[in-house]
């Protein structure tokens, strides 16, 4: 069964907010309301203690993680928010009634009410997008070539990102090696967040 998802290369993101500032624009977006956020996670001391000079950061990019068991599904009350045939999870305006159970029922804080709306809005993984065989936007505006996008079913291997000299860039082939231990999500609650990020060599801080 197909499950899209995104893998970052935390290691690789320098936070220069592309991803978010293109999902904002392709997406119109509201002031005030984002669909990807960058949070900055740090400094912090090395396992070694707060006086080595090593102490490091990275930024970590939270949006809906397309739970392949979503809480907000579950308490939907109209089925606004569904699983799309693609292993994404998406809400029917037409069927939306604004009631926003689904935004409190999301760990991660990552929908809000359109109230000019009157609906529930959050990431689409860019369905417009990958429809057509084209990557999300947050994938191909990324400039630290840190966000891949794919299909777990086939591997995180196979993701792919934005484009380097003409093609695209593949995740098993441009990313420094990594393995099972480098792969984290963020925290799971019984929902089985989709995305999945990869950091080295740090502490994790954001969950699994």
């Amino acid at each position: 069964m197909t499950q899209y998802a995104i893998v970052t290369d935390v290691n690789r993101c320098v936070g220069c907010l592309a991803c978010s500032v293109a999902c904002k624009a392709v997406n119109s977006v509201p002031v005030g309301s984002f669909w990807n956020k960058v949070l900055r996670i740090g400094p912090n001391a090395p396992i070694g203690g707060a006086g080595d000079p090593s102490s490091y950061l990275y930024f970590l990019t939270v949006q809906c993680q397309h739970c392949a068991d979503p809480e907000c599904v579950k308490v939907c009350p109209t089925e606004a928010s569904h699983i799309a045939a693609d292993g994404t999870v998406q809400i029917d305006k037409s069927k939306c009634i604004g009631c926003q159970f689904c935004a409190m029922a999301c760990p991660y804080n990552v929908r809000y009410l359109n109230e000019e709306e009157g609906v529930v809005e959050k990431c689409t993984l860019c369905e417009q997008k990958i429809a057509q065989g084209e990557l999300p936007q947050c994938v191909s505006q990324c400039g630290g070539m840190a966000r891949f996008f794919g299909d777990l079913e086939q591997g995180l291997e196979s993701f792919e990102g934005a484009e380097n000299g003409g093609e695209r860039i593949r995740l098993g082939e441009f990313a420094l090696p990594f393995d099972e231990s480098d792969v984290h999500h963020l925290p799971n609650v019984g929902n089985n967040p989709s995305f999945a990020y990869i950091l080295r060599g740090h502490e994790w801080m954001g969950g699994e």
